[in-house]
Parts: structure tokens; C-alpha cells; sequence
């Protein structure tokens, strides 16, 4: 055995920051922290209810819209604008869906391809106004949450249109029962076990290709480590999922969000266009002088933003079973705060999908847990408004003092020792 292979076996203690991540990724690994410590202190305090089957499945149904918003907002704001049309152009599309079902007798796959088509010309609008004559997104998307929050109300006349019990079922219902009687619902612990299946194999994939590449991979205790805990974490969420109460398993609208949140990823993550996103942010001169196509970039940005809104639109009504003219309300500041409690930068080209979905999965279980033990609706702003305030501040430090971190601080003293020991 070499002596590199020695050395990439060996166990460091500084390594313990690349179990979630790649090196120097510590403020996600900081996030994941948060949200793990604020699960526990919630599932202590509410005496087992937040790790509740029950409560787990009412947390994907309840805040999937707001996860697909988030994986939205975090390429707008990547690319250094920012959406505030969100809310409107969902309750916009949503009750032009419902009427479409309810007054036009459409069938409910004719109505979800005009609700996309309908967002994709949102999309259009706005994405002309910020990326051809240049108006800031800010202003557009200021004027697009009045004029289709007006919108919502002229064409569904203020009031309550019912949708149709076929369109409710598809994108407010749960994996069917299939199979023989196991005590759980077997189509959920099958998505569980293809879930960790995929890990392992993405993860094993990646290392192979890095090594080929010829670029440095974590030691293998890191990948281990890691597979074994995320696959702890799968499995374990898959047994709660299924063993809900009776008719219930993992929402098809949690499905839809995994889909969109994978796809996402990887279009940041490994294609040309994920990186023109960042690169316009990061720094809009040098990536035009790089050969970007930096109006392109915007446009396309904020056209995405509204179809995922327009999809939204639809989940939430499905959950609600109408449309209403109060729809949409402040969804824009929940996914733009998910967004920043997730790591992304407040001037652009610093961001993840992965980030703003734990960041949105900080704001869901916080606010869940604090209606559980009791704390008034009127104290739930304002406590989500601190952790905002302190999120973004985090990131302002950040970048006043260089990378801090509370998990870089406890990691210093034993990458001090490293270091002696090296010396």
C-alpha cells in the first residue's frame, strides 16, 4: 500500500467537515448542524411528536410549494436579482386552474398544461422586463405581485372555486397501497431502499470518476461514514413515512419536490448553464468578457421562477381542495428566507439547492414545533424573523472576517495539532 493511500485512510480529525460536504463547504455543514439540533430540542420539548409519523407526512404536504419556491429563488438570487412576484403569479395560475376545472368542465391534465403554459408566459413577461431593457428585478417582480395579486382577485371574482377530486388526489395524495400486508405502505419503503441505492451509487460513481480525473477524494472512512449515515437517516424516514395512519404514506407532492429538487441540482451542479448562473452573479463583467450570455442568463432565471411558482400554484391548491383570492400570501418572503438561512450570498454568485432546502427545512420544522408547544401565531414572524436576521448576518461576518464558521472556530485548534504533528 502506498504511502498516499496510507495517508488518505487515515483518519484526521479535520476531515470531520467533509462527512456533508466537499472541504471548505462548513457553512452548509453548519446549516445541517442547526437543523438536526432543532429537531432534537423540538422532539424533546413536544415529547416525541415532531418525529411523529403523522407530523413528518404533514410537514412534506404542508410545505412542499415553499421547497419548490426555494429551488427557484435560489438561481434568481444566484444570479444576483430577487423574485417578489412569487405568491402572486401562484394564487394568478391557481385560480385560473381551478376555474378552467370548475366553470370551463376541463379535464384536470388539460388544466395543469395550461397552469405551465400560464406560467411560462409569466415567466416570459418578467424575464423580458429584467433581462432586455433592463429594469432591476426588484421593481419588475414588485410590479408583478400587485398586478397578478390583482389578477387573482378580478378573475376569481374574490371568491372560493372548488377543483376537481381527480387533480386533488394526484398532487394531494399519498402512495397507494400495493402488495401484501407488510404493517406498512410498501411502494414507501421501496422509494426508500431506490433512494439509497441511488446515494451509494452517485457517491461511488463520483469518487471513481474524481480518482480517473485524477483529483484528490475523500479518505474512504469519509465516504463510509457518510453513505452509512445518510442510509440511516433514509431508512429510518422511509419506516416513519409508512407507517402512518391508515391512508396515508409519503405525499405525492413531497415526490414532485424530490424530482425537481434532483433535477435541479444537477443542472447547477453539471451543466454549462448552472455555471453561466453563477458566473453572472459571482461577477457579470468577467462573464460576458468569458463569452456569457449574461442577458440569456436572466431571463431564463426568471422565466424558471414562475413556472415553478405556477407549480406551486397548483400543489397548494390540490392541498386545499379551492382556490381563493388570499392564496399566496407571503410565500415569497418564506422561500427567499429559506433561500438565505440556506447559505446563498445576499450579492449573488454563492448559493445551493441543497442548501436552501435544509434552510427550508429549518423555517418548516421551526414553525411546526413552535405552534406544538403552544407558541402564538403572532409570535411565529417574529421569531422566524430572527433567525433570518441572524442567518444573514452570519453571511455578512462571513465576508467582513473571511470564511467564519462555528464549526471552522472548533475545528482550528485540531488543525493546529495537525499541523505540529506535521511539522
Amino acid at each position: 500500500m502506498t504511502d498516499g493511500v496510507q495517508e488518505q485512510q487515515r483518519f484526521r480529525a479535520s476531515d470531520l467537515s467533509m462527512l456533508f460536504g466537499k472541504k471548505g463547504s462548513l457553512k452548509e455543514f453548519g446549516i445541517l448542524g442547526a437543523l438536526v439540533v432543532i429537531v432534537v430540542a423540538f422532539q424533546i420539548v413536544t415529547e416525541g411528536t415532531t418525529l411523529s409519523s403523522n407530523n413528518l407526512i404533514n410537514i412534506i404536504q404542508s410545505q412542499s410549494y415553499i421547497l419548490i419556491l426555494a429551488v427557484g429563488m435560489v438561481m434568481v438570487i444566484i444570479a444576483g436579482h430577487i423574485d417578489l412576484s412569487v405568491g402572486s403569479v401562484a394564487a394568478f395560475v391557481g385560480v385560473v386552474v381551478a376555474i378552467a376545472m370548475n366553470d370551463w368542465g376541463l379535464p384536470w391534465y388539460l388544466t395543469i398544461l395550461i397552469g405551465l403554459g400560464l406560467g411560462v408566459l409569466v415567466g416570459a413577461w418578467q424575464g423580458f422586463w429584467v433581462a432586455f431593457i433592463g429594469v432591476p428585478a426588484f421593481i419588475v417582480t414588485l410590479a408583478g405581485m400587485l398586478m397578478f395579486r390583482g389578477l387573482n382577485q378580478i378573475v376569481g371574482q374574490s371568491r372560493g372555486i372548488p377543483v376537481d377530486r381527480e387533480f386533488v388526489n394526484l398532487l394531494a395524495g399519498y402512495l397507494p397501497e400495493v402488495g401484501p400486508f407488510t404493517g406498512y405502505n410498501n411502494l414507501t419503503l421501496l422509494l426508500g431502499l431506490v433512494a439509497v441505492v441511488a446515494v451509494v451509487m452517485l457517491e461511488l460513481r463520483g469518487r471513481a470518476r474524481r480518482q480517473r480525473l485524477g483529483a484528490a477524494v475523500p479518505p474512504m472512512w469519509v465516504a463510509i461514514t457518510r453513505l452509512v449515515l445518510v442510509a440511516v437517516v433514509i431508512i429510518v424516514a422511509a419506516l416513519l413515512f409508512a407507517s402512518g395512519r391508515e391512508g396515508t404514506s409519503f405525499p405525492n407532492a413531497g415526490i414532485l419536490f424530490a424530482l425537481i429538487a434532483l433535477g435541479y441540482a444537477f443542472v447547477t451542479r453539471n451543466t454549462s448553464l448552472g455555471r453561466h448562473v453563477y458566473a453572472v452573479g459571482g461577477n457579470r463583467r468577467a462573464a460576458e468578457l468569458s463569452g456569457v450570455r449574461s442577458r440569456w442568463v436572466d431571463f431564463f432565471v426568471m422565466a424558471n421562477m414562475s413556472v415553478l411558482a405556477s407549480v406551486a400554484g397548483m400543489l397548494w391548491i390540490a392541498r386545499a381542495q379551492a382556490s381563493g383570492p388570499a392564496d399566496g400570501g407571503g410565500w415569497e418572503l418564506d422561500a427567499i428566507a429559506a433561500v438565505f438561512i440556506g447559505g446563498a450570498a445576499v450579492a449573488g454568485g454563492i448559493g445551493t439547492v441543497a442548501g436552501s432546502i435544509i434552510g427550508g427545512l429549518v423555517m418548516a420544522v421551526l414553525t411546526n414545533g413552535l405552534f406544538a408547544i403552544g407558541v402564538g401565531s403572532d409570535w411565529i414572524p417574529v421569531i422566524k424573523g430572527l433567525v433570518l436576521l441572524v442567518a444573514v448576518a452570519i453571511d455578512v461576518i462571513n465576508k467582513q472576517q473571511g470564511r467564519f464558521s462555528i464549526i471552522a472556530l472548533l475545528l482550528r485548534g485540531l488543525r493546529r495539532d495537525r499541523s505540529s504533528e506535521l511539522a
